[in-house]
């Protein structure tokens, strides 16, 4: 077991609120939240629960220019505001009062985790809420205002890491992380994601690998839509695994947005909860393989807020808890009445969707004439020479 878990929140974490039919809902933290509560997984010996900080603008500008704060700030005042130089004022990233506040605190909490693990005070950290992987340095994006991975990146690097591996599973890919990190030899990006042909934000084409100082430690897995468990699982196997082992990280940073999942409204690919909990396992497996169990989560995407997110982020939880929840679990009466009370819904009956999760390694063989392998294969091709692997087997 873990030696000490935290996870960052405070309800007024849900602060972070876009308004009224904004597909990043808030609500579907708190029923995460809820959820986890309801089952267990927050009262084990080693979970510790904590609030967040606040970052303050040296913080926040260790990543983000001073002006794009000075624009969250004006838009936090007048939430009518339209500020397109930085990307806020959006149907995507809509002004809201507090704005700047809310954004901060969610950003204090991945810094917090981050370095309750640089520290040594927890083994694994976690910010649920956090994972807003599309904000650049000079604007927002993509629902994000402040990116706080990359400000947990930074806290790392500034504190001695010299390698950290950050892979990101959300169905879009983390290009504000990537090029925040992109000519930076110290940290390699991973990324799966839907093909950009099909899904904002456009970029992770496998031919994207990082700057002239740092060529190999960008990574984009560039899927397919209608890519189920078993190819999704088959593509992280044949890419992930084999990269981590080479660069060898001291610290391992994850994004997990279950938008991946086939109810998903905003993307195509269809994956299981019950496939998104084997690929939390298998980043917990190699947290403790590679760093010493040196682990920061998040959260990120995922718009199914009743029927997927509660459920897929809990058995986030419990893996990082090292007590997985069995996935024929029932879930609680009180909380299915509580999402009927809360959101006039009907809420799932058990925490797995019934789905099996083999999976052909690539080590069998591949097929030029699938359009997964031949994603795969593209980025093997691009990334494992410089690592002297063998792209094709």
């Amino acid at each position: 077991m873990s030696r000490r878990v935290e996870v960052v929140w405070e309800d007024d974490l849900v602060q972070y609120n876009f308004g009224r039919g904004h597909p990043m809902a808030p609500v579907r933290v708190e029923l995460t939240i809820r959820l986890a509560r309801a089952l267990g997984v927050l009262d084990h010996a080693n979970v510790h629960v904590v609030p967040p900080g606040y970052a303050d603008d040296d913080l926040l500008q260790t990543v983000h220019t001073p002006e794009l704060l000075a624009a969250v700030r004006r838009c936090a005042a007048d939430p009518d505001r339209v500020e397109l130089e930085f990307g806020l004022g959006t149907d995507d990233n809509p002004c809201f009062p507090g704005m700047h506040d809310a954004s901060a605190r969610v950003a204090a909490g991945t810094v917090e985790m981050a370095t309750a693990v640089l520290s040594g005070r927890a083994d694994h950290g976690v910010n649920i809420i956090g994972g807003l992987h599309h904000s650049m340095p000079e604007r927002a994006s993509g629902f994000c205002i402040y990116n706080d991975i990359a400000l947990g990146i930074r806290t790392l690097l500034d504190g001695g890491v010299e390698r950290v591996a950050y892979v990101d599973v959300d169905v879009h890919h983390g290009d504000g992380v990537q090029h925040i990190f992109w000519d930076d030899p110290r940290v390699m990006t991973i990324s799966l994601h839907e093909t950009p042909r099909t899904l904002f934000p456009g970029t992770g084409y496998p031919e994207e690998t990082g700057g002239p100082s740092a060529d190999g430690t960008a990574v984009n897995v560039a899927l397919p839509p209608g890519t189920t468990d078993a190819g999704w699982l088959r593509a992280f196997h044949a890419t992930v695994p084999p990269l981590l082992a080479e660069f060898a990280p001291q610290v391992l940073v994850t994004q997990h947005g279950c938008d991946s999942h086939a109810e998903d409204p905003l993307a195509h690919l269809a994956l299981s909860v019950d496939g998104q909990a084997t690929t939390y396992a298998e980043l917990h497996r190699l947290a403790h393989e590679l760093c010493e169990g040196r682990w920061v989560v998040t959260g990120g995407g995922g718009y199914a807020v009743v029927d997927v997110v509660p459920r897929a982020w809990t058995h986030l939880l419990a893996v990082v808890a090292d007590a997985p929840v069995d996935p024929a679990t029932d879930l609680p009466d009180s909380w299915r009445g509580y999402v009927s009370e809360r959101l006039g819904r009907a809420a799932p009956y058990r925490m797995t969707d019934g789905a099996r999760t083999g999976y052909v390694p690539w080590e069998n063989g591949y097929d030029p004439a699938d359009w997964l392998d031949r994603a795969v294969l593209a980025t093997r091709r691009a990334v494992f020479p410089l690592y002297g692997l063998d792209p094709h087997w």
